[in-house]
């Protein structure tokens, strides 16, 4: 039965195991050879085994089967049966049954029963026993591979987990290698970056992220180097499009990273790094926009209590665009028309009063001397002041497109807003951003356009007592 149970694990795939026969000293030596490979096989399975022949004596023992049990293998190879050392007295006809049953059954078999520690102890573990054939290709015995049942049951846990999480899962789960590529993704992952599970699978991350690549690929590399971090956060990314066209649209990923490493090798090499991810981009848009909200409320709170203490109605103006600039544009300036006009028509002359120093972003506006301003025609000031309006402007980055419209260099986007009190128009005033800030839009001109009638109130009432340029 010893060189039977040798062959146990090809049994175990469905191959019949036989044993041929040999003689003399090159036969002895080789079967001393085969066995002590038998030992050292045994001796380094992760799993606990034992085999018994067909009459219940145990042949085999390993040192998985010692470290659960507590029963080394001179005291367990050699006794018959099970019975009092390693199952209960009351079980043992039943646990031995159930064992040689494995002779005339086809495949594995995989049953759970309680075993004896040497301390007296019992375990429930899990039995996969399957047959041993003989030379003869008859069963010769069992051999019986177990662990512990809550052992199986964390691994197939963890199975199931990772099958759950690459099923349909509703966040986006992607294994990454330490290469920084993909190895593996769940279907969510795989719609969130706009590919298939397989396309993907092998590419640079930088082929399917146009901005936001080098936050990730730098997360990956720490996780690597260091391990997870304490806590998820926030990935902007700009993802490409099927024909590797960026796509306009940026998202926000709510990303958590975790280190893979392997559990058989004794120091932890590492395989790569979980990333999970869900899309929270609308929840944060909202709390940015809530956060905007605020602080332009806020500012404008202080700009009221500023202008309450200015005598002069044109300082009360330019106080008003100080504090609107602050997180809103990078210039101001202040336009006003040589007469207050109802509807102004006709060729409109525009006069400047104030402007932000054309050096650097932000500063107060200062006054701008009451010269006209040679705007060409369809400027968008102009249009403003035509339509009693709000009008938005971005640079078609052609050098002197700043320059072409009076405006500072660096200038990429404008928003000129009418200047209207008591149902005239009194002027414009327009607010200019730079490259590294984004286009205007719609809630940014209503927040000018609540800025404008304060603007607008203060020159009027410059107008009226004389102080206007």
């Amino acid at each position: 039965m010893t060189r039977r149970a040798g062959h146990a694990d090809a049994s175990s795939r469905g191959y019949p195991v036989t044993v041929p026969h040999s003689s003399g000293p090159a036969a002895a030596a080789s079967d001393s050879d085969d066995h002590d490979l038998l030992v050292a096989l045994l001796d380094g399975m992760d799993a606990a085994l034992f085999a018994i022949d067909a009459n219940g004596t145990v042949t085999h023992w390993n040192r998985e089967a010692e470290r659960i049990l507590g029963w080394t293998a001179e005291e367990a190879v050699g006794r018959r049966g099970l019975a009092g050392w390693a199952v209960r007295d009351a079980d043992a006809e039943e646990v031995t049954a159930r064992l040689l049953g494995a002779m005339k059954a086809h495949g594995r078999q995989v049953d759970e029963f309680a075993l004896l520690t040497k301390e007296g102890g019992r375990i429930l573990v899990r039995v996969q026993s399957s047959v041993v054939h003989g030379a003869d290709g008859g069963a010769a015995g069992v051999y019986c591979a177990f662990s512990e049942v809550h052992t199986q049951i964390d691994l197939e846990r963890s199975v199931a987990l990772s099958e759950a999480l690459f099923g349909e899962a509703s966040w986006g789960v992607v294994l990454v290698d330490a290469d920084l590529r993909p190895a593996l993704a769940n279907a969510h992952a795989a719609r969130a970056l706009r590919t298939s599970r397989t396309a993907l699978l092998g590419r640079p991350l930088g082929e399917l992220l146009e901005q936001g690549v080098e936050d990730l690929e730098g997360a990956l590399q720490h996780v690597l180097a260091a391990g997870a971090p304490p806590a998820p956060t926030d990935l902007w990314v700009t993802l490409r499009g099927d024909r590797g066209a960026p796509v306009p649209e940026r998202r926000c990923w709510r990303s958590g990273f975790l280190r893979l490493a392997t559990p058989l090798a004794e120091e932890p090499v590492p395989l790569g790094v979980a990333w999970l991810f869900l899309d929270v981009t609308k929840t944060r848009l909202s709390e940015q926009e809530s956060a905007r909200l605020r602080f332009r409320g806020s500012q404008l709170h202080r700009a009221g209590r500023a202008v309450a203490e200015c005598e002069d109605p044109m300082e009360a103006a330019a106080l008003y665009m100080d504090f609107a600039l602050a997180g809103f544009a990078d210039h101001a300036l202040i336009d006003l028309l040589p007469a207050a006009e109802t509807a102004p028509d006709g060729p409109i002359r525009l006069v400047r009063a104030a402007a932000t120093p054309a050096g650097a972003p932000g500063q107060t506006p200062l006054p701008g001397g009451g010269l006209p301003v040679p705007y060409m025609d369809g400027h968008p000031a102009l249009q403003a002041v035509e339509r009693c309006g709000s009008v938005r402007a971005a640079s078609d980055r052609t050098e002197d497109w700043a320059a072409a419209r009076k405006w500072p260099d660096g200038t990429r986007h404008a928003l000129s807003t009418a200047l209207r009190s008591r149902g005239r128009t009194v002027g414009v005033v327009t607010f200019l951003r730079g490259a590294s800030r984004r286009a205007f839009d719609r809630a940014d001109a209503m927040y000018a356009e609540d800025i404008a009638s304060r603007v607008a109130a203060s020159v009027d009432l410059a107008g009226e007592i004389g102080s206007a340029p």
